[in-house]
């Protein structure tokens, strides 16, 4: 049964990439040719833009990311407010997913060596047992928060269509970054410095 489960993900995220890029495409050519400016911006800003950040809580870059509460692998509760103040990662991943394995790394060596808090939500729901999560975070040394999303609630609120996907917060508490897919060092370095 999870076996059929995760086939089913899997299609369902390769349709997902190939209608996003084809519609990437299609978004792309029609905002070249509305010079009007009528419609919403929905990709991240471009390097010299600035974000308009807002008090309306969402998901989109600007937006006050949702508060939520969550318990750590060692049984504490912890809520995103707690690290107001601070420069934040969100990252929804799972054992299962192979991009969340290549972009684990990167994250310990960025939590290493930058001033920025990652949160590590592992869609609890989705894997077949708590010892493979146990198992997983030793393998790769994990040694930021990993919060365990049980009944994939939080990965509702922020919209998580893709794995991995990660949300960069500024230390007010605003998104300043959505990533859908897996990030390399580089990658999250550059984007972290644009980050309060």
């Amino acid at each position: 049964m999870k076996k059929a489960i995760l086939v089913l993900v899997v299609i369902g995220m390769l349709g997902w990439a190939v209608y996003d890029f084809t519609s990437s495409n299609d978004e792309t050519s029609m905002e070249e040719d509305n010079s009007s400016g009528g419609g919403e911006m929905t990709s991240p800003p471009a390097a010299d833009e600035e974000v308009e950040e807002t008090d309306e809580v969402g998901t989109s870059v600007g937006q006050m990311a949702p508060d939520f509460q969550l318990k750590t692998m060692e049984g504490e509760e912890a809520n995103l407010s707690d690290y107001r103040g601070q420069r934040v990662i969100l990252n929804f991943w799972a054992t299962w997913c192979p991009p969340c394995r290549a972009e684990i790394p990167d994250f310990q060596k960025l939590y290493n060596n930058e001033d920025v808090e990652i949160l590590a939500v592992d869609l609890t729901e989705t894997e077949e047992s708590m010892e493979e999560v146990n198992a997983f975070v030793e393998e790769y040394e994990m040694t930021f928060p990993v919060l365990l999303d049980e009944s994939s609630d939080v990965a509702n609120t922020y919209q998580v269509m893709a794995y991995p996907t990660s949300y960069m917060i500024d230390s007010n508490g605003h998104i300043q970054y959505v990533a859908m897919g897996a990030m390399n060092y580089d990658l999250m370095v550059q984007e972290l410095e644009k980050v309060e």
